[in-house]
């Protein structure tokens, strides 16, 4: 069986009173999917001020890289990594800590990107991952083609399935499974998003791997 962790990840910043608002609804997760850099009307940047504030109160931070629309051609995926490695130094995340590629389901995709953003990470030290919807959208054909293209996908690659969508519960009542919805080939998924858009709070609900929790920051 799966050790599994509960978590939440927001595109809102951790303030004291979004904090409050988790922990008093939720209960206290154990780390927060947070994003490298701000993107108008989409998500809040991580501050040094968020990061020691989640430091402070010993929540590991599970970054995410979302400065991009389509997830099409090698050479943009390499681009798009070498940018997300770029923020991930800037704000001090040490080597050895996952970086999640943010690709919804309504965006394009192909296997080479994929390849791409793999590859940029591989001298890097950090590690690459995908966040992803594997029953909408193109990220299922456009993975399994990269697995077959390049063994370095299948070995390296970590996957944060955005299905199925359950419905937010609290940390109390979290899935006793863990049931992400996988590609239609061999991968490693370790992260399961089962709710999204809390009422109570701008977050959503997440269960994790111990694997891929022990290599957050």
């Amino acid at each position: 069986m799966v050790r599994t962790v509960w978590g939440v990840d927001s595109a809102s910043a951790v303030s004291p009173s979004l904090f409050e608002c988790v922990v008093n609804q939720f209960g206290k997760p154990e780390y927060w999917g947070r994003y490298l850099t701000t993107v108008e009307n989409v998500s809040d940047g991580l501050t040094q001020e968020e990061i020691q504030f989640l430091q402070d109160n010993r929540i590991k931070i599970m970054p995410i890289y979302n400065v991009f629309r389509e997830a099409v051609g090698y050479r943009q995926g390499e681009i798009t990594a070498t940018n997300a490695i770029f923020h991930a130094r800037r704000l001090g995340i040490p080597t050895g800590t996952f970086i999640f590629a943010n690709i919804e389901h309504f965006f394009m995709i192909d296997e080479a990107w994929l390849r791409g953003w793999i590859d940029a990470f591989y001298p890097s030290g950090f590690k690459p991952d995908f966040y992803n919807d594997p029953v909408r959208g193109q990220f299922n054909e456009a993975f399994c083609q990269a697995v077959i293209n390049h063994k370095r996908v299948k070995e390296q690659a970590v996957l944060w399935s955005a299905e199925p969508e359950n419905g937010v519960t609290t940390k109390q009542n979290r899935p006793r499974t863990f049931a992400p919805a996988t590609p239609d080939c061999d991968a490693l998924v370790w992260g399961w998003q089962y709710g999204r858009d809390a009422e109570e709070c701008p977050i959503d609900t997440n269960l994790i791997d111990r694997k891929l929790y022990e290599s957050l920051w």
